[in-house]
């Protein structure tokens, strides 16, 4: 039986996205890239049941980036539909309307650390190492590294790794923003990334999804189309049961029980 190259599992209300390509340093080749755009495609349309999304993987590495053995077997024409794929992914993954940490257990190199940068959090083990390294390849970043990576630490610094190909450490990571934490080892990167799944799953799903959708749309734009997506996504709330239940709930004195609906 072949080995998917990108697993799922869901406990409770949080799903779990799982690289399984370990001996491969879980790179992306263009079968590993679709399956997870399947995955990620099937989470968008469950967002009741599935209310916060890990993203992490097996072995020593997070994501080493392209598949480049199967890239030295590629036309042009075949290069182009695996950088299309990657970054209609990528941008799907990061249009989710549920969070999305990253849970980085090891290296994450260019579309690997794009992966990442797709994801609302990222947490990392302390050995862990990122960079943006295309340009030691003849290429540049294809899946959002040119723009995701500027808008999170500024243009000066993301343009010091991205032309320098530099390989940064967990530690750099998180003083520079690029990281939310870091912890020890993998059993405690698990548990940190899970009780922040669990902190968030504490509040209203709906809430929480439009939340995301007026900060994420709102990025960018002047201030007065920012309060105007706002005001939309607080109208969306307005008729939910859950937002009935919370102020029932407070005037019962007792925790809301949400339903996303």
């Amino acid at each position: 039986m072949t080995q998917q190259p990108v697993l799922f599992e869901q406990s409770g209300h949080i799903g779990y996205i799982r690289l399984n390509r370990p001996d491969d340093l879980n790179a992306l080749d263009y079968a590993t890239l679709s399956r997870l755009g399947e995955i990620v495609e099937e989470v968008q349309q469950n967002p009741k049941e599935i209310r916060a999304v890990i993203v992490t993987a097996d072995g020593r590495a997070f994501c080493a980036g392209a598949d480049l053995k199967e890239r030295r077997t590629l036309n042009e024409q075949q290069v182009r539909r695996n950088v299309k794929k990657i970054r209609d992914v990528f941008t799907a993954l990061e249009r989710l309307p549920q969070p999305t940490i990253a849970a980085i257990n090891g290296y994450a190199f260019g579309g690997g650390f794009e992966l990442a940068l797709a994801c609302d959090f990222r947490y990392a083990v302390r050995e862990a190492k990122l960079g943006l390294t295309e340009v030691s390849l003849g290429i540049i970043p294809g899946a959002g590294g040119t723009q995701r990576l500027p808008r999170l630490i500024g243009q000066q610094r993301a343009k010091e790794l991205i032309f320098t190909a530099r390989r940064i450490d967990a530690r750099t990571a998180l003083d520079w923003g690029v990281l939310g934490g870091i912890a020890e080892d993998r059993r405690e990167l698990h548990s940190l990334c899970t009780n922040l799944a669990e902190e968030i799953l504490a509040n209203a799903p709906l809430a929480v999804y439009q939340a995301k959708y007026a900060i994420d749309r709102g990025a960018g734009v002047d201030l007065q189309t920012g309060m105007d997506i706002e005001s939309k996504a607080y109208e969306v709330i307005i008729p939910t049961r859950d937002r009935i239940e919370a102020l029932e709930a407070f005037r019962e004195k007792r925790k809301p029980d949400f339903r996303g609906e």
